[in-house]
């Protein structure tokens, strides 16, 4: 039996009080709805002294629409919330259905948004415990030196693996945070860096206070695509968002494809727009136009044996899962996964 190391666990009922809380200790750890940082301190790869629990602050929950049009959905929203409601599914359809396959319904319940955009980074050397990692001779992410996915390697590759990120950077959503010096916001396309180690832009006394999206135009079509060994609880082999826009007349007017679980950020296909801007779906045309984005997906995505699934097969996936996706948002359907 895997046990916790012992704690503090700090219970605020109000965002200042938590603020405060972590400010006050050097290596606190917020917990959202546990289902990742739980696990993760049986398995020794965090020891907080302190850990800031975040269940009882109600203004961090629910979704609601802004003056502007745009959705405001609070951090601790759960994940289960966010992919039945009709507003998200109206407006990001992409997002509720990426957050509809995210683990198992439990899970998912416990869940939050928030803790699936601020998921740890993974990777089959590192998710283990200590006694399996300490036999190996540990890995650069925790405790040790030595990269097992690149010999000789000098940056960690963890992958990141949530799949609410792709989904919300084609929406070009912005996350909102709190700490000691005030209030600050970070459109989400600048929230990554390529460090498997630790891969965003986020300080370790700050909260995420909601995440905010875009008003999307009327002709707002999205899909999520999710490659995973089996079809419930499993992290994503490879995580395809797709958003397109459609003008008056049908004819796509933007595109935009992220996909996740390859490296240590969510990668956006390049020169995708151009490939479809233009083409009307359900004709020829358009289904060789996506057939071409397929092949640049392919072209530009280069997965790593980082996590569990033969990386050579993930990334002959890529441009299955890329047009499968892109033929769904054109569709209005998804999601797209294997049961």
């Amino acid at each position: 039996m895997l046990r916790l190391p012992k704690f503090e666990l700090c219970t605020p009922t109000s965002l200042a009080e938590a603020v405060a809380l972590l400010a006050e200790s050097p290596d606190a750890m917020i917990v959202a709805g546990g289902t990742d940082l739980v696990p993760n301190m049986k398995h020794e790869l965090f020891t907080p002294s302190r850990v800031v629990s975040l269940a009882q602050v109600r203004e961090l929950r629910g979704i609601c629409r802004n003056a502007d049009g745009s959705l405001a959905i609070g951090a601790m929203t759960s994940l289960a919330e966010v992919a039945a409601s009709e507003l998200v599914r109206a407006q990001a359809p992409a997002l509720a259905q990426a957050c509809s396959l995210i683990a198992g319904p439990q899970l998912r319940t416990m869940g939050t948004l928030g803790g699936n955009v601020l998921l740890d980074t993974r990777c089959q050397w590192y998710n283990q415990t200590y006694f399996w990692r300490q036999a190996l001779g540990f890995c650069m992410k925790k405790d040790g030196e030595v990269c097992h996915v690149v010999k000789g390697g000098k940056n960690c590759v963890a992958a990141a693996s949530n799949d609410s990120a792709p989904t919300l950077m084609t929406l070009g959503a912005t996350l909102e945070f709190a700490s000691p010096r005030g209030r600050r916001a970070i459109a989400i396309d600048d929230f990554w860096v390529a460090d498997g180690i630790f891969n965003k832009k986020v300080e370790r006394d700050e909260v995420l206070v909601s995440i905010q999206v875009p008003k999307a135009p009327a002709g707002h079509r999205g899909a999520y695509g999710k490659l995973r060994d089996r079809g419930s609880i499993d992290f994503p082999l490879l995580g395809v968002a797709v958003r397109l826009d459609l003008d008056a007349q049908g004819a796509v007017e933007h595109a935009d494809v992220v996909v996740t679980a390859l490296a240590a950020q969510p990668k956006r296909i390049t020169k995708l727009d151009a490939i479809l801007r233009g083409q009307r779906p359900g004709t020829p045309e358009f289904e060789a136009a996506v057939a071409e984005a397929a092949a640049l997906a392919h072209k530009q995505c280069k997965p790593l044996p980082n996590i569990p699934g033969d990386a050579d097969y993930r990334r002959d996936m890529v441009p299955v899962y890329v047009k499968r996706t892109l033929l769904a948002a054109s569709r209005g359907e998804g999601p797209v996964h294997h049961v």
